[in-house]
């Protein structure tokens, strides 16, 4: 069954963080790829990350001159389908026969863009064009305001699936956060529909105990779901999640969160905040449960998996209806992704809220405000030893206490500088549910 993940589109990045000068490299159920940009055709090309040649990764090359990708090692380039151009080492007469040659040609994967994500077709590219993307019906509808962000997850994609699934831990998990305990309270749901292609769910009463209205959930496998309600009096809220797998026991998640307000205010106040800044909160939500759920799928693996998912986890409640229906989806219809291939060692709570390599180091807006913080700094030091310097000069009352006040309030922005820094780099392990009042 594991078929079924192959013959998929993925999503692999947000297209607003894609670099268009140079390669990327990203990782698709165990396979290396390299992405990059083709300016001749304008599109965005998928292919294997390896040199036919000697076998590095060209994801380390560049996108030369002739607007075509250049192996790293012996500058070997390839168009976007794939053919080698041009291999520098060749006389006249072997260029064109060596050039030619199958051997010569990197394996390709088809893509796609849509919904401001770019998609990879991760089974033969012939047979991409019959498999539609996994998109969102809802958000081809005019007047969304739409944030989102991603981060590569040291867990499976069907861990992160289950977890965002579940809509009875977010009291408790995120408490503080996006919940609060106060409003747990039975998941009366039901599937509205279940089949090769996922299933659908309606929670009636909804979360904040119906105060927000009926929330219906979407999984279309194997790696999107959704949440979708309309609060009276606010407007239309959704929760996306697409779990891409990248290799057994890490996934990049993408989760995008699309509003429709009732009023253009909150529209106006949600959309001034940073898209960095967002980014820093929405880690916080993410790494409630990502300390406790990379350790949790290595005990369902010790107990068999997802196939003896019933028998493994005690559920006397209706509140675990989503995971049920996502481990039977996963029995009756894919399998797993990895079946044959056991999970990596458990990771310290340490490397689990590494922020770096996770995201900020792929992410346009956080990469870009961990620069500019880093070149404020050095002039902000700079501007605080001149007004030091000041404050010995200074003779008169008044301005001894304008000099106070100005370096205290540069104190403050450096303090401050430090802390985001610290936080584009790291999480700090501390749940807000678990912080004393």
């Amino acid at each position: 069954m594991t078929e079924h993940w192959q013959q998929r589109w993925y999503p692999v990045a947000y297209l607003e963080d894609l670099d268009r000068r140079q390669p990327t490299p990203f990782t698709l159920l165990g396979t290396d790829l390299v992405l990059w940009h083709e300016a001749a055709s304008g599109q965005w090309r998928a292919f294997a990350d390896v040199c036919p040649h000697r076998l590095v990764p060209l994801s380390d090359g560049r996108i030369n001159d002739r607007g075509e990708l250049e192996c790293p090692y012996h500058g070997w380039s390839f168009g976007g389908d794939g053919r080698c151009t041009l291999i520098p080492q060749a006389l006249p007469e072997q260029q064109q026969t060596a050039g030619a040659s199958r051997r010569a040609r990197c394996q390709s994967f088809a893509t796609a863009e849509a919904q401001g994500l770019l998609f990879v077709f991760a089974g033969d590219p012939d047979t991409a064009a019959a498999i539609p993307l996994p998109l969102v019906p809802p958000l081809e509808e005019p007047g969304w305001l739409v944030q989102g962000t991603f981060r590569d997850l040291p867990m499976d994609a069907l861990t992160v699936l289950e977890n965002v699934l579940d809509v009875s831990h977010v009291p408790f998990t995120h408490h503080r956060t996006v919940g609060r305990r106060d409003n747990a309270a039975p998941v009366e749901s039901e599937l509205t529909g279940f089949g090769p292609e996922g299933f659908t769910a309606l929670w009636p009463e909804g979360p904040r105990k119906g105060r927000l209205g009926s929330q219906h959930t979407t999984f279309v496998g194997p790696c999107l779901m959704w949440h979708d309600l309309t609060a009276k009096g606010f407007g239309r809220i959704m929760t996306v999640v697409y779990a891409t797998p990248i290799r057994p026991g890490e996934c990049r998640i993408f989760a995008r969160f699309p509003f429709q307000f009732s009023s253009p205010i909150p529209k106006l106040l949600v959309g001034l905040r940073p898209r960095w800044l967002q980014h820093l909160g929405n880690h916080t939500v993410l790494e409630d449960d990502q300390i406790f759920l990379h350790w949790q799928e290595r005990a369902l693996a010790a107990r068999g998996g997802s196939h003896r998912f019933e028998q493994a986890c005690y559920m006397p409640t209706g509140s675990d209806l989503y995971s049920r229906a996502l481990h039977r989806w996963v029995r009756e219809v894919a399998g797993e992704p990895f079946p044959d291939l056991p999970l990596p060692l458990r990771q310290l709570k340490t490397p689990l809220l590494e922020r770096w390599n996770a995201h900020t180091r792929h992410c346009r807006a956080c990469s870009s405000a961990l620069r500019r913080i880093r070149q404020v700094r050095p002039l902000l030091l700079a501007a605080m030893a001149a007004v030091g310097l000041a404050a010995v000069w200074s003779v008169l009352l008044p301005q001894k206490l304008i000099v106070v006040a100005l370096l205290f309030a540069a104190g403050v922005l450096l303090s401050q500088l430090n802390r985001w820094e610290r936080q584009l780099l790291q999480g700090d392990g501390q749940a807000p549910r678990n912080r004393l009042r």
